[in-house]
């Protein structure tokens, strides 16, 4: 009897094996995108999410003693200070500032300023476009941000179109609510009162969801593209919350940056549109 061939068992055993290695050659091999590092990738207009301190008033510092809010008062109020970060900021084509007014209290109210120090940051930042970051959580449960009820926006909105009367040098506002699902036609509501009581030449900027995807599955915080674009046509100004997104893989997540800046600016045709990105540190 003929003696069993085990040229192709063997052949198949040693491609299986090597199946892994190619695998390992492929993703090695893998370019998700351009790695600029020469300065042609920044178009010199960028923006930046700034800190609660900058127009928090007295009775904030005093209330975070726990977090040496106090301490820090006198750096935030400091002309030398406010001069320095602008001259930072600029370095870095940074034309957009976005400081902290969050979160509104549960009755729509915007929290309080020193406005003296709002306009001691606008002498200082006065080339750059500031827009206050307002807003806050949705929910029952210590949520303060109500846009489903008709009172709430009222009061919101009037609280929002007092601090850009008081302050004209302002660029808009910027809203930051969450969470928003896709679809949500309260926040939409809310967006057509707020362009319809503001000065005219006020932006209306808006922290919106990025596109769903893959590889972060979770519909709650990511907005499909009708959706989107409903909110893009009611806003001026759009900036992408494009991180927390659980990705540790670098090539994934330069991928994932590259199929939603392709997506988002498809989205937002007619709008100014940033992309946030984690650029912070954690400890700070």
């Amino acid at each position: 009897m003929p003696r069993p061939r085990l040229a192709h068992p063997l052949l198949r055993l040693a491609l299986l094996a090597l199946l892994p290695l190619l695998a390992l050659l492929c993703w090695y091999l893998w370019s998700p995108g351009l790695d600029l590092r020469d300065g042609t990738h920044d178009v010199g207009h960028n923006g930046l999410w700034m800190q609660h301190g900058w127009f928090a008033d007295d009775l904030w510092f005093k209330a975070g003693g726990a977090n040496n809010r106090e301490k820090r008062k006198a750096f935030f109020r400091d002309p030398a200070t406010l001069a320095r970060t602008a001259e930072l900021l600029r370095q870095f084509h940074i034309g957009d500032v976005f400081p902290h007014l969050c979160p509104c209290n549960s009755d729509g109210t915007l929290p309080r300023v020193d406005h003296p120090q709002v306009e001691r940051f606008l002498d200082a930042f006065s080339d750059f476009r500031v827009f206050p970051w307002v807003g806050g959580i949705r929910g029952d449960g210590g949520g303060t941000a109500f846009p489903e009820d008709p009172t709430w926006r009222r009061t919101f909105i009037t609280s929002c179109n007092e601090l850009l009367h008081r302050h004209p040098r302002f660029a808009g506002i910027h809203i930051n609510i969450e969470p928003v699902p896709s679809g949500d036609r309260d926040f939409l509501t809310l967006l057509e009162e707020l362009g319809a009581a503001i000065p005219a030449d006020k932006l209306i900027s808006v922290a919106a969801y990025p596109p769903p995807t893959r590889w972060h599955p979770f519909p709650n915080v990511h907005w499909e593209e009708a959706y989107s674009r409903e909110v893009g046509q009611r806003a001026n100004h759009i900036v992408v919350m494009m991180y927390d997104t659980s990705l540790h893989n670098e090539k994934l997540y330069r991928h994932l940056m590259d199929e939603w800046t392709t997506e988002v600016l498809a989205w937002y045709p007619r709008d100014e549109v940033l992309l946030g990105i984690p650029a912070y540190d954690e400890s700070a």
